[in-house]
C-alpha cells in the first residue's frame, strides 16, 4: 500500500467517525430539545393550578397531555397513540418472552414502616426497572433509540398521575438509558409490577409502528 492509498483511507475514516459523533449530538440535542418543552407544559399546568385527569373508564382511549411531536423517519407512516388506563397486565414479564421479578424490601429497621416495591422487565426489547418507596418511585429504561420515545414515555408517566421530578439520559450509539425521578400522586397508587407493564406496553407500541 502506498502512502497515497493510506493517507486516502485515513481520511475517509475520519470523516466516517466525525460524521457519526455529529450526527449521535443531534439526535441527543433534539432529545433534550423535546424533554425541556414537556417539562416547561408540566410547569405550566402546575403554575395554573391544572390537575391531571382522572383515570377513565376502561373502555375510553386516552390520549397523552403532552402534544409535542417529533416527524416520524422517513418510509414509516405516524400511527396515533392511545394509552389504556386500565392497566390490566398479567404481570411484568409481557410478550416477546419478558421475564418479570417482583420483590418487597422491608425497610421497617431503617423506621418509618415503609416498604420499598421492586419489579423489572427484561426482553429483547428493553430493560425495565421500577423502584417504589412510598409515594416516590425510580424508573430506569434501557432501550433502542426510537422517534417520539422520551416524550411519549413521559406522557404515559402523567398519565399515571406521576410528577417528574428529575430526568436523566444517557446514550450511547443507538441505545439509551432513562432514568425518572417521579412522584406518585394518584390514589390508590400503582405498584411497581403495573408501572413496569405500562411502559413495557408503549415501548412496545413505538417499537411496533418504527418497524412498519
Amino acid at each position: 500500500m502506498t502512502p497515497y492509498n493510506f493517507g486516502n483511507i485515513w481520511h475517509d475514516a475520519v470523516q466516517g467517525d466525525q460524521a457519526s459523533i455529529i450526527g449521535g449530538a443531534i439526535e441527543f440535542i433534539r432529545e433534550l430539545e423535546q424533554l425541556i418543552q414537556c417539562l416547561e407544559s408540566q410547569k405550566r399546568r402546575r403554575l395554573y393550578g391544572d390537575t391531571p385527569r382522572p383515570v377513565a373508564d376502561a373502555s375510553a382511549p386516552v390520549v397523552p397531555a403532552t402534544s409535542i411531536h417529533e416527524p416520524p423517519p422517513q418510509g414509516h407512516e405516524a400511527a396515533p397513540f392511545y394509552v389504556s388506563p386500565s392497566l390490566s397486565f398479567p404481570g411484568a414479564g409481557n410478550g416477546d418472552g419478558a421475564a418479570g421479578a417482583k420483590v418487597m424490601i422491608d425497610l421497617d429497621a431503617c423506621g418509618g414502616g415503609l416498604r420499598e416495591e421492586v419489579a423489572e422487565n427484561k426482553s429483547s426489547l428493553a430493560d425495565i426497572e421500577v423502584r417504589v418507596l412510598g409515594e416516590d418511585a425510580v424508573i430506569k429504561v434501557l432501550s433502542r433509540r426510537r422517534p417520539e420515545q422520551l416524550i411519549k414515555t413521559i406522557a404515559v408517566l402523567e398519565e399515571m398521575h406521576m410528577s417528574i421530578l428529575h430526568t436523566n439520559i444517557t446514550t450511547i450509539e443507538q441505545t439509551v438509558l432513562y432514568s425518572f425521578n417521579v412522584k406518585i400522586t394518584s390514589e390508590p397508587r400503582f405498584t411497581a409490577e403495573e408501572i413496569v407493564g405500562a411502559v413495557h406496553q408503549i415501548l412496545s407500541f413505538i417499537d411496533v409502528n418504527y418497524t412498519l
